[in-house]
């Protein structure tokens, strides 16, 4: 895998029976490997804020990290068959948020890497949603097909 890549980041939330919110982003990223671990930097902009959110992504095997350090900061980890428990601190306020990870699956091919992560979300300790994050990698002169 080269260091420029795209990424294509697909979340969604399974509030109720009747369906779920689904956000897909597409964006340029940096790819590096190091020690068997896979990470992802990217830069994300706000609309209504001039400040950036930095964005790192690592996994390996059944664990993914999200950091996010600027207009909002976390550092959410899933791990397969654990509960994680961090502060979501936004513009708006702190949120305490649980992450009670099912399945962390991750596909590596010559050109692409694809993660799957199946996890149930909390708010202060209060249900939220069913939700699922998929992640597909690959060289920004390979173009991106959809998820």
């Amino acid at each position: 895998m080269t260091k420029e890549v795209l990424l294509a980041l697909k979340g969604l939330q399974i509030e109720n029976a009747d369906g779920g919110q689904e956000l897909e982003t597409i964006t340029a990223a940096d790819y590096y490997l190091k020690n068997g671990s896979h990470y992802v930097l990217y830069e994300e902009v706000t609309e209504g804020y001039e400040d950036v959110t930095k964005n790192l992504i690592k996994f390996r095997d059944s664990c993914l990290e999200v950091r996010k350090k600027g207009l909002v900061n976390v550092h959410m980890v899933f791990e397969e068959n654990k509960k994680n428990m961090t502060s979501y601190m936004t513009p708006y306020g702190n949120i305490l948020i649980g992450i009670d990870t099912g399945n962390v699956s991750v596909e590596e091919k010559e050109k692409e890497i694809r993660v799957h992560v199946d996890y149930i979300l909390e708010a202060n300790y209060q249900y939220l949603a069913d939700c699922k994050i998929e992640m597909k990698i690959s060289p920004r002169e390979e173009g991106l097909r959809l998820l």
